[in-house]
């Protein structure tokens, strides 16, 4: 298991990212037009580095919905390595058994 205070951190940050996604892409469609004024642009940016670090999808990291591990973490399945070998072992995943040759 994960440390909980670590799981919590990425909860918040996921938390923080959902809220500020909109005003996070309106800030960056304006900073990155270049059609714009210099000073407009300028301002876009400034706005968008006081938006909280953690608002920001590139800090979120993915971890096993099941015991927290960030590390060896399947995307389609959501869950880390070890967590899919113990499921697999004890029957529930279907279709799913361990291999032997």
């Amino acid at each position: 298991m994960a440390k909980v205070s670590m799981v919590e951190r990425e909860k918040k940050r996921q938390r923080l990212v959902r809220q500020y996604a909109a005003r996070r892409a309106a800030l960056k469609v304006i900073a990155d037009n270049p059609d714009l004024p210099m000073e407009e642009r300028f301002r876009a940016r400034m706005k968008l580095a006081k938006l909280p670090r953690n608002s920001s999808a590139t800090r979120l990291h993915n971890r096993c919905q099941l015991t927290g591990r960030p590390k060896a973490y399947y995307r389609k399945l959501r869950i880390s390595r070890i967590a899919l070998r113990e499921l697999a072992s004890s029957g529930e995943i279907p279709g799913m058994v361990k291999s032997s040759w």
